[in-house]
């Protein structure tokens, strides 16, 4: 049966490029024409989606990425995640008073990883020059892009923040005293000129590629930008979320001693395609997870616009994340092997009924109990004194029709990036982090640090209990599949905690029901929140179900019947995913993409 789509599947033989916004989609394409590969495309888009979405990501956030050559049995993860700093003890967040670390402010950045992710990528798998990945981006930061009617919504949720408090960020946030006007040329030319000195510093040490790209990293993680980030957290107070100032834990040693992970890939098999995901410090193997529990469970039969179909994926999601919540954590023996076989997936596959949940249910593994992090029912504390800007911007809702006062959360989403290039090179990558909400803007670099370490505990002994040096378990979560051995698609989505949820509905309207890319996307979505949220202040909602507002009423009461608490969003409301695919066949290659049309800012370029 045929079904509209808002946009074409766009199909090609050159090249496919798909992101969260028009202009990294346009810069990738514009590398690839100019006869670089998927992986230089990637690393250029990715630096412009700093400038062009401030308040999604920037440079000092965060990037797991992952890569496939042609000819590779199976992708190579980039962990561009940074750790813990030396100093981020639990004790030292006790001896605060916290309980928590807090959404907000200096104490919660880990060493931001996303400039050396993307150029470790670019130095190993790619082609072109610094110059050529960050040239784009310095043109927008120094001429100006047509900002976001959503990224000035977030300037003025801060804005009083910014004026009373985090003053450093309002010269480039506030122009004039003022937010920008929605679509008017924004610039951010202290950081344009801090990427032309990373530049000029590159090709003043060698006329060598990989050594520029080297040089680059360095100037980064061992030079000016390591000194000015360790000077800021030693001398501001910043308040936060706590409702105190305090100063920031990063040094530069913590950046001198780090440079990204490169790790294989976890995975499961799914018929002819092979799933991957990074790993147990990432949400990733949730999805895994759900995949091996579904494929006994006769999803196939259900139509994705059916309460069989919608109950059956939101019951799995939430043992999933059960088990996530119990089980990752980095610098730690996971069971995964465990977690991700078809024995314990038809065990976890018994716990789910006719009715929803109310419980959050971790599974034992190897007669081992697992360590369940705090559960806090949302509302039970009461509503959080909130300061604008805390936790994960999350497209929870749709920005347009939200009644959320500016002065609580602005809600919004992160980044994501696909491409393809003619060879069957692959990328995917989810960006995040340094958000122009995140913690006071450093002027010399322009930019604001991240505010992932929230994402770990501060009671020992679990999973992911806070520990220097040690990766927070991160909601990033980019996706990569193949298809009888070779690389096939990669997809990924914005969201926290919702990421793995959207990226399964693509994936079983794709796959198990054989929908193409864009009709995947667009097809109706939902999400739980009946988990240990992940971002400040930690809370489940449990029995959640929102739903967009094109189910079907029916749909919709019959899944209140079976208990769900259903919260009935906007139309176009649930996540903002992207995929790219490539098939060779007897007729030739083609490549294809789609692109979400929720948030009217992602776009796919194929040719």
């Amino acid at each position: 049966m045929d079904h509209f789509t808002t946009r074409p599947e766009l199909c090609g033989t050159f090249g496919a490029v798909a992101s969260t916004h028009w202009i990294a989609s346009a810069v990738a394409m514009r590398i690839l024409e100019a006869g670089g590969n998927a992986f230089d495309a990637g690393a250029c888009a990715g630096f412009v989606l700093q400038i062009v979405e401030p308040h999604l990501n920037g440079p000092g956030g965060d990037v797991p990425i992952l890569v496939t050559r042609a000819n590779d049995t199976g992708p190579t993860v980039i962990c561009g995640q940074g750790p813990a700093p030396a100093a981020a003890t639990i004790e030292h967040f006790q001896n605060l008073g916290l309980d928590l670390i807090p959404g907000t402010g200096l104490l919660a950045p880990c060493v931001p990883g996303a400039f050396g992710a993307w150029l470790t990528m670019l130095r190993d798998y790619g082609t072109v020059s610094v110059r050529d990945v960050l040239e784009p981006a310095i043109y927008y930061a120094n001429n100006g892009h047509p900002i976001l009617k959503n990224a000035v919504n977030t300037i003025n949720s801060v804005k009083e923040l910014f004026q009373n408090e985090w003053k450093t960020s309002s010269a480039t946030f506030l122009p004039n005293g003022s937010a920008p006007e929605p679509g008017s040329l924004f610039t951010n030319k202290p950081l344009g000129a801090f990427y032309e000195r990373v530049i000029k510093h590159a090709e003043s040490v060698s006329g060598s590629r990989e050594k520029q790209i080297q040089a680059a990293i360095d100037y980064w993680y061992k030079g000016e930008a390591a000194e000015v980030i360790e000077r800021f957290c030693t001398e501001t107070e910043a308040l936060d979320v706590s409702g105190q100032r305090h100063r920031g834990l990063l040094t530069a040693d913590d950046l001198n001693n780090w440079s990204p992970p490169l790790e294989k890939a976890t995975s499961v098999t799914h018929g002819e395609y092979s799933l991957f995901k990074c790993g147990a410090w990432s949400q990733g193997p949730a999805l895994l997870q759900a995949v091996q529990i579904l494929q006994g469970s006769g999803i196939a039969d259900y139509a994705p616009e059916s309460a069989d179909y919608v109950h059956l994926v939101t019951e799995t999601i939430k043992l999933v994340m059960a088990d996530r919540d119990a089980w990752y954590g980095d610098e730690i023996d996971v069971p995964m092997e465990t977690l991700l076989s078809k024995d314990y997936a038809n065990m976890r596959r018994s716990f789910i009924g006719d009715t929803a949940s109310l419980e959050i249910r971790p599974g034992t593994l190897n007669s081992t109990a697992p360590k369940l992090p705090p559960v806090h029912p949302k509302g039970a504390q009461g509503a959080p004194s909130a300061i604008a800007g805390g936790g994960e911007p999350t497209m929870a809702q749709n920005t347009a029709t939200t009644s959320l006062p500016l002065n609580k959360f602005q809600r919004g989403d992160t980044c994501h990036i696909d491409v393809v290039d003619r060879w069957g090179n692959m990328v995917s990558a989810t960006p995040s982090g340094g958000w122009l909400q995140s913690n006071p803007l450093i002027p010399e670099l322009g930019f604001a640090l991240g505010t992932r370490m929230q994402m770990f505990w501060l009671q020992p002994g679990l999973p992911n209990s806070l520990k220097p040096g040690k990766r927070p378990r991160t909601t990033l979560t980019p996706s990569m599949a193949f298809k009888d051995g070779k690389p096939y698609l990669a997809f990924g989505t914005p969201g926290g905690d919702q990421q793995e949820q959207w990226s399964l509905q693509l994936w079983l309207n794709h796959i198990v029901h054989g929908r193409p890319l864009q009709q995947a996307i667009e097809t109706p979505a939902f999400h739980t929140d009946h988990m240990i949220a992940s971002f400040w202040p930690r809370e489940a909602s449990l029995g959640s179900l929102i739903m967009e507002e094109r189910y079907d009423s029916a749909t919709i009461s019959e899944l209140q019947k079976r208990g769900h608490h259903i919260t009935v969003g906007a139309p176009w409301s649930e996540g903002r995913l992207s995929a790219c695919s490539y098939e060779s066949g007897a007729g030739g290659t083609l490549l294809r993409a789609g692109a979400n049309p929720r948030g009217m800012q992602g776009y796919a370029i194929v040719r």
